[in-house]
C-alpha cells in the first residue's frame, strides 16, 4: 500500500516548453494552409537566430550553454515572435527582432525567470515602432490572392525581396481584417458595408478566424495538461468580449462584433500562448484575472480608439509593468496569522 505524502513532481522547463510547441502545431498547419509555407522559413530563421544569439549570451556570461538552450525557452519565444510577424516579412527583420527578444528583452535581465517583460512581444513592439511599414504588409489569403506564389516564390521574396516577372507587390498583399475596418471606418463607412468586402469571413477576416481557431484547439491541449491555468484566458476573452459586445449593442454601425474581436488579430494566440508566460505574468490567482482583463481592456481601446490596428504587444507590456503591484497586493492569507 503507498504511504502519504502522496506528492506529485511538477513538470521540468523542458516538458513544459515542449508542450507549449505541441499546442502551436495546429496553428502552424492552418497558417500554412491558409497563407502557403512562407511562414515555416519565419520559424526556421527566427528559432536559428534565438539559439544561437542565447548560447553566445551566455557564453559571455560565462553560464553553461547547452542545458539552457535544451529547455526549449528561445524556441518558444522565437515561434511566438514568428508567428506575430507578417509571413512574408524580409528575413533580417525577423533576425532583428528575435535578437532584441532574446538579447535585450531576456538575456540582459538575467535569463529565463528574470525578465520582467515578454520578450516576444518586446521584440514585436520594437519592429513595429522601428519599421511600422513592413510590419504591415500582410499577403492575402491563397484564396483570395490575385497570384499564388509557391513556396519557392515566397523564398525568393523572403530573401531578395523579388516576386516573378510582371507580379506586382500589391497583388499579394492587402491590409488585415482590423486595419481595413480602422480604415473604413475613418472614411465613415458602415459596419454593415465594410463586412461585406471579401477579407471577412464568418467570424473574423477570412483565413485567419481557421488560424484563431486553431490556437484555440491548442490552447483547450494546455488546459488539458495544467501547462496554463484558466485564469488568464477566461479574464482576457471574457474582458475583451464584454467591452466589444457593450459597444457593438448600443451603436453597431459604429463598433464590430465581439466575435470579430475575438477571431481577428492576435486575441487567441494572446490568451493562451502570450499572456499565460509564468515569467512575466503575476503568479496569485486574483491578480492572474486582473492582469489578463487589463490586457483586454487595454487590447479593445487601442484597436478601437488607438493608432494600431491591433495593441496585444503594448497591452501585455503595459500590464507586465503592473505585475510586482498586483502579485503584491493579492497574496493570499498566510493562515495562523491575522490579516
Amino acid at each position: 500500500m503507498s504511504r502519504s505524502p502522496y506528492l506529485s513532481s511538477a513538470p521540468s522547463v523542458s516538458v513544459i516548453m515542449l508542450k507549449v510547441l505541441l499546442a502551436l502545431l495546429p496553428g502552424i498547419a492552418t497558417y500554412v494552409w491558409v497563407y502557403g509555407g512562407g511562414i515555416l522559413i519565419s520559424l526556421a530563421l527566427a528559432t536559428l537566430t534565438a539559439l544561437l544569439a542565447e548560447a553566445a549570451v551566455l557564453r559571455l556570461r560565462q553560464r553553461p550553454v547547452l542545458p539552457f538552450l535544451m529547455d526549449g525557452s528561445a524556441i518558444v519565444t522565437a515561434w511566438l515572435l514568428a508567428l506575430a510577424l507578417p509571413p512574408l516579412a524580409p528575413w533580417w527583420l525577423v533576425v532583428v527582432g528575435t535578437l532584441f527578444a532574446i538579447v535585450v528583452a531576456k538575456q540582459l535581465y538575467g535569463g529565463l525567470g528574470y525578465n520582467p517583460f515578454n520578450p516576444a512581444m518586446i521584440g514585436y513592439a520594437a519592429l513595429l515602432i522601428s519599421f511600422p511599414v513592413l510590419m504591415t504588409q500582410w499577403p492575402s489569403p491563397l484564396e483570395l490572392a490575385k497570384v499564388s506564389l509557391s513556396f519557392t516564390d515566397q523564398w525568393h521574396y523572403i530573401f531578395m525581396r523579388s516576386l516573378p516577372l510582371g507580379v506586382p507587390v500589391d497583388a499579394i498583399s492587402s491590409a488585415t481584417p482590423l486595419d481595413y475596418l480602422k480604415t473604413q471606418l475613418i472614411l465613415q463607412q458602415p459596419i454593415s458595408d465594410i463586412s461585406n468586402t471579401p477579407i471577412f469571413g464568418w467570424l473574423g477576416g477570412r483565413g485567419s478566424e481557421l488560424v484563431a481557431l486553431a490556437y484555440l484547439l491548442g490552447g483547450i491541449y494546455l488546459l488539458q495538461q495544467r501547462i496554463i491555468s484558466w485564469h488568464i484566458p477566461l479574464a482576457f476573452l471574457a474582458t475583451l468580449t464584454l467591452l466589444s459586445g457593450t459597444f457593438h449593442l448600443f451603436a453597431p454601425g459604429l463598433y464590430a462584433s465581439p466575435q470579430f474581436h475575438l477571431f481577428s488579430g492576435a486575441a487567441m494566440l494572446c490568451a493562451f500562448f502570450i499572456a499565460t508566460d509564468p515569467v512575466s505574468g503575476p503568479t496569485t490567482p486574483l491578480a492572474k484575472l486582473v492582469f489578463a482583463a487589463g490586457i483586454g481592456v487595454l487590447t479593445y481601446v487601442i484597436r478601437v480608439f488607438g493608432a494600431y490596428p491591433d495593441g496585444i504587444a503594448f497591452a501585455v507590456i503595459l500590464m507586465n509593468m503592473c505585475v510586482p503591484l498586483l502579485d503584491a497586493y493579492t497574496q493570499p492569507r498566510v493562515f495562523g496569522h491575522e490579516k
